[in-house]
């Protein structure tokens, strides 16, 4: 049987070095998501990179979809309704952009709530790791055996993870109750000023 762990973070970096570890430690590249925001555009369409700069949902989603030399290597751009311009790898996303289709085909709830929800990450976690890509974060997810799961989750924490209950409880007192794919976008100001809230 397998797990999904799921972690945000507040900085790219952070994250990646939570990405590496996770694969120094024999987790495949396939089984390793991340998504990260890019409104701050600190990864442009021009540097190389192995999907298409098309932002549209599911742009050059079999090569960012893809593992080969490890899920860094992967990251391709892509929009995501809600979060907007994300770098993105991993089988997340080609989950996320399926349910995406498949909410604007009638079934069930689209776009990041909807993979995660569908991989087994509670709701209310799922809306609040959405936010938080929204507002700047960076979502690393694997999927790893049951007996693995204790060692995947020490080495996010070790990559200073996000605690999703607290940061869920900031966002309530600020008026938010759940990740709206409609809502407007965060500007790269906005994510500067919320990063500053937390870091």
């Amino acid at each position: 049987m397998t797990q999904t762990v799921t972690a945000l973070f507040d900085r790219y970096e952070d994250a990646s070095i939570a990405v590496r570890n996770l694969e120094a430690a024999g987790v495949p590249a396939s089984d390793i998501s991340m998504v990260a925001n890019n409104v701050e555009n600190w990864h442009r369409a021009d540097e190389p990179a192995t999907a298409s700069a098309d932002a549209g949902v599911g742009a050059g989603l079999g090569a960012v979809a893809g593992g080969g030399a490890g899920l860094l290597a992967g990251l391709g751009l892509m929009a995501i309704p809600g979060v907007g311009p994300v770098v993105a790898a991993g089988w997340l996303v080609a989950t996320a952009a399926g349910a995406v289709l498949g909410a604007a085909a009638g079934g069930a709830a689209g776009g990041i709530v909807g993979a995660l929800t569908n991989s087994g990450v509670p709701e209310k976690q799922a809306n609040v790791y959405a936010e938080g890509v929204r507002r700047g974060g960076t979502l690393v997810t694997a999927r790893v055996s049951d007996d693995r799961v204790i060692e995947a989750n020490r080495i996010l924490d070790s990559s200073r993870r996000v605690n999703v209950d607290t940061r869920g409880a900031a966002y309530q007192k600020s008026g938010w109750s759940r990740f709206d794919p409609d809502a407007p976008l965060y500007s790269d100001e906005q994510v500067r000023r919320e990063r500053e809230l937390y870091l």
